[in-house]
């Protein structure tokens, strides 16, 4: 009898231990599953076992998934790591701290950068010595936004014996903003785009030269022409004679700018001078052309300012600039001039100077806006057509002469594409800007140069 009682006791013992540690069990393949997957328990049927069984097949399937997604994802980005090495032009990756962590050969090449990086090892200033490169990255990252930069780039050789043979090269870079903190650069080199432009210019300037002299004859020998044919024929010499002046202005427009596109900025010789004199002196030499059209000048401004620039090329785009408004006001019309100071940014900083012309023309077409400065653009047809039309010639004028007038307003005045291209030209030469769009209320061209003080 006491045995039994001892092996019952004994079996009551091991059952009590045996439920508690199933039930410590449960409780921890509970926690389990809930760290594993915490929403698989609710709407899960079976013990605790089962289901951890269940979490842990479906969490290897995940893993599987999630390991066939890396390999996926490891592939794409091999591939565009290829095709960003083939590419033809440079691509550079920086991190926060201005490292680069990835460039592609073509980036090698224009900064000569001999070896590829290895990831956040060295800084961007130490394989490149560009500052403009590292500013274009700090701007980026700080404006959050995509930013450009022009720059001269001038390699750095270690063998002093190459110094005299490393070339300059014009660089531009588009940077944009990644994760973390990250911007990535691309590169592009500007040298054939600038050496087309030469080309161009020399070619040009080349043109223009040889057509200076030819010109220049026929002109002469159509003014002597023009008194000594008969009074039926007059009108025709008189329309060659107003071709070959345009064709000369234009050949002097081209020689113009040639000569700024070599000396400018260089070339430019600062001085003080009163901007109110100078104003009033365009106008008088364009004031003979202005009565044909009864045009009114009106100045808004100091009666004396005076501002360090180079004197003859700054009286060259205040000539341009009211020769523009005259071009295109109608009859009776106002050429408006003002003088004033732009406000400065800072406290420290001296104020810019603007200059206003305004005319009381149609305006410029929102589609030319962009294109204004451009050299040969000519938005003549958009606003000429909108000019009040010009009384009828005579019916004695010969039909030459009717048409050539006609065709020029009746000012025998023609545009050559180049006049505010040349603006530009010496406007940037002094560091300033020119914009152009029209004027809210006079409803005419509205041109302004914004020129910075001399430090």
């Amino acid at each position: 009898m006491g045995y039994i009682l001892s092996f019952l006791l004994g079996l009551m013992v091991g059952l009590m231990v045996l439920g508690w540690q199933r039930s410590r069990f449960n409780s921890r393949s509970k926690q389990m599953l809930q760290n594993l997957h915490p929403n698989f328990l609710e709407g899960s049927h079976g013990d605790a076992p089962t289901q951890l069984s269940l979490a842990l097949i479906q969490r290897q399937k995940h893993q599987k998934e999630l390991e066939i997604s890396r390999k996926d994802l490891e592939a794409r980005l091999a591939y565009h790591l290829r095709v960003l090495e083939a590419a033809p032009f440079g691509y550079l990756q920086i991190d926060d701290e201005n490292r680069l962590v990835w460039c592609n050969t073509e980036a090698r090449s224009l900064l000569c950068i001999r070896q590829p990086p290895l990831p956040h090892t060295r800084l961007l200033l130490e394989l490149v010595r560009s500052y403009e490169l590292d500013q274009l990255a700090d701007q980026t990252r700080k404006a959050n936004r995509p930013c450009q930069t022009d720059w001269v780039f001038y390699p750095v050789s270690q063998d002093p014996m190459q110094l005299s043979r490393q070339d300059a090269q014009l660089l531009r870079g588009y940077g944009f903003p990644m994760f973390d903190q990250n911007v990535g650069i691309f590169l592009e080199s500007r040298a054939e785009t600038e050496m087309l432009k030469q080309q161009r210019d020399r070619w040009a300037s080349d043109v223009a030269h040889e057509l200076k002299t030819p010109l220049t004859s026929i002109r002469l020998v159509a003014e002597t022409l023009q008194s000594r044919v008969e009074p039926g024929l007059r009108g025709w010499v008189d329309r060659l004679v107003n071709e070959t002046v345009r064709l000369s202005t234009l050949v002097q427009d081209l020689l113009d700018l040639a000569q700024l596109d070599r000396n400018l900025p260089h070339d430019l010789k600062r001085k003080p001078v009163n901007l109110v004199e100078l104003v009033r002196s365009a106008w008088i030499n364009l004031e003979p052309l202005a009565q044909k059209k009864n045009l009114k000048f009106n100045y808004d401004g100091p009666e004396s300012l005076i501002f360090e620039v180079d004197e003859p090329r700054l009286y060259r785009v205040l000539v341009n600039l009211l020769d523009n408004g005259i071009k295109y006001s109608p009859p009776w019309g106002v050429i408006q001039a003002r003088l004033h100071y732009q406000n400065a940014e800072e406290a420290n900083q001296s104020p810019w100077l603007v200059i206003d012309v305004i005319d009381t023309g149609t305006g410029f077409d929102e589609n030319d806006l962009p294109f204004i400065f451009e050299r040969f653009y000519k938005a003549d047809r958009s606003r000429a057509q909108a000019l009040p039309a010009q009384p009828r010639p005579p019916e004695t004028m010969p039909p030459a002469q009717a048409d050539s007038e006609a065709s020029s307003g009746g000012q025998n005045r023609t545009s050559t594409g180049l006049g505010l291209a040349i603006v530009r030209q010496i406007v940037e030469a002094h560091h300033g800007t020119v914009c152009a769009r029209n004027h809210p209320e006079a409803g005419g061209a509205w041109l302004t140069v914004t020129l910075p003080p001399v430090n």
